[in-house]
């Protein structure tokens, strides 16, 4: 364990760490809030194929997320783990992201399917992964202590929101600035993937890996299937990780059903960018102010309430119809509760990596974060392939009730059935404190 554990991390620092899910949160909201509707409505194709085709592909995601994290384990560079691996990847992330927006418009039926099944894989299973996971691990290389990471948590989600601000509101403006068709998609894609770039250049520079595992016999290579063993033995991995696929089934339906909702249920598809905007700007405004709540309650409990009020805020649009008033209330709910869960949910997951060192003797940071990216792309997998197979037996009016309202509502119940068998932030000091002396005898 690193002797400076404790050292507080600057604003600079922080701030940088944030603008790694902004630039990761560029194609994860575009593929959310746009995909499954530029394939419907420019590309043409089927959206119960399309929820298919985004399910299976979750299978070989959840393969390359677990070999990803291996690797990141395995890494030994100047730049650390992690950094090494976001500054390589900046580049190629971009460049997938506006392949996945450019099918091409001579192909076939067939083609077509043949095109979206190898760019969202290449996307989603191999250049996504390969920069998120080493970014998700760096949260805990960065410090060991449970507060500054939850800070490095709120800044992150801040960062995120503002990169889901930017895509839901200037993606179809830019779309009708180039021209509404086809090519103005790949227009409006290469503007992010620049824009991505730039961000992901300040979190390599801005950050600085500086946490070591409190045993030097540890730093070993652990086996593939025995460091899955591993994940197995820890309980609170596993609640998370179960947490996680909530959380982004619920990401994934609200975001893919609001533009259905809009056009369909309201009658005007740019209220998906209203909607988002105002939810987006309070979870802001909230997440100003939920360390110094975590810091009272906790982060379980932190996760509890933010799950309930953005329960709420789902359900409540069953209710109000295309009353204003009510929609904003619905949103304001939203975005209170989702400051909630995402001040918390990947703090919490860095957690579970010193009660896993304590309870296993080996420390995975790598294959912990890959494995918890493998649990909320799996919820993003479901979500997509649900959003996609009940609008297309439903219709896009009734489905897009059903997935944006409540499926997700019944979702924030499950969180918080989860989350109540959670009790790490009680025991986490005594971890750290036993880690320490541990680390002390070693070095002895």
């Amino acid at each position: 364990m690193a002797s400076d554990s404790k050292t507080k991390i600057s604003f600079w620092e922080r701030f940088s760490y944030g603008c790694g899910d902004l630039g990761c949160n560029i194609i994860y909201s575009a593929m959310s809030a746009f995909l499954l509707f530029y394939y419907t409505d420019y590309v043409h194709v089927n959206a119960a194929t399309i929820g298919t085709i985004m399910l299976l592909s979750r299978v070989f995601d959840g393969v390359t997320d677990l070999i990803m994290g291996v690797i990141v384990d395995r890494t030994k560079s100047r730049f650390g783990k992690c950094r090494s691996w976001i500054l390589r990847m900046a580049i190629p992330f971009a460049l997938a992201g506006i392949l996945l927006f450019s099918v091409p418009s001579g192909l076939g039926e067939t083609s077509k399917l043949v095109y979206i099944f190898i760019t969202y894989n290449l996307v989603s299973s191999v250049v996504y992964t390969a920069i998120n996971v080493p970014y998700a691990t760096l949260n805990a290389l960065i410090t060991q202590d449970q507060y500054e990471r939850s800070v490095l948590s709120i800044f992150r989600m801040i960062l995120a929101t503002t990169g889901t601000l930017i895509i839901t509101n200037l993606t179809l403006p830019l779309v009708q600035f180039f021209g509404d068709n086809l090519s103005a998609w790949t227009k409006t894609f290469a503007v992010f993937g620049i824009l991505a770039v730039i961000v992901f250049l300040i979190t390599f520079t801005g950050t600085k890996e500086r946490v070591e595992p409190a045993k030097d016999t540890n730093r070993e290579k652990v086996p593939f299937f025995k460091g899955i063993g591993l994940l197995f033995k820890n309980k609170y991995w596993i609640m998370i990780t179960v947490t996680l696929v909530f959380i982004f089934m619920n990401y994934s339906l609200n975001g893919g059903a609001a533009v259905y909702y809009a056009k369909n249920i309201l009658h005007n598809e740019n209220m998906v960018g209203t909607m988002n905007l105002v939810a987006n700007l309070v979870q802001i405004g909230v997440m100003f102010f939920t360390a110094f709540v975590i810091k009272k309650i906790g982060k379980r409990n932190m996760l509890i309430i933010g799950a309930i009020i953005y329960g709420i805020g789902f359900a409540m649009f069953g209710f109000v119809g295309t009353n204003m008033a009510g929609i904003i209330t619905a949103c304001v709910l939203k975005g209170i509760g989702n400051a909630g869960i995402s001040s918390c949910m990947f703090a919490i997951v860095s957690d579970t990596i010193e009660y896993g060192e304590w309870k296993t003797g080996y420390r995975t940071e790598g294959l912990i974060n890959s494995a918890s990216s493998f649990g909320f792309k799996v919820g993003n997998g479901l979500g997509s392939a649900i959003l996609g197979w009940v609008i297309g037996a439903a219709g896009a009016g009734t489905g897009s009730e059903i997935t944006f309202i409540w499926i997700p509502a019944i979702l924030c119940i499950g969180q918080v059935i989860v989350m109540l068998f959670y009790h790490l932030d009680k025991e986490y000091d005594g971890i750290v404190a036993d880690l320490a002396k541990e680390g002390e005898k070693e070095n002895a």
